[in-house]
């Protein structure tokens, strides 16, 4: 299996389909991730910059991220 485009694509589905599923009160939170129980939130920081992005792509990203793993699922089944 070589390196290409669509393997580099079939990868960056895989990281938005991670990103989508993350719980933030059931996995985040154990490690500190979570913006549920901070009373102090610090908007500068790079971590919740991070965890604002989480949540903006799972906003963005929810319902047409269903769409395009429906289309790579077919594409997948229909050439092997």
């Amino acid at each position: 299996m070589g390196f290409s485009l669509w393997t580099l694509l079939e990868a960056a589905l895989l990281c938005l389909n991670a990103v989508c599923i993350l719980n933030e009160e059931r996995v985040m939170a154990k490690y500190g991730w979570s913006t549920v129980n901070q009373d102090f939130q610090d908007t500068t920081s790079a971590k919740m910059q991070i965890l604002t992005l989480i949540k903006s792509i799972r906003t963005v990203v929810k319902y047409p991220l269903i769409i395009i793993n429906l289309l790579i699922i077919l594409v997948k089944a229909i050439t092997g």
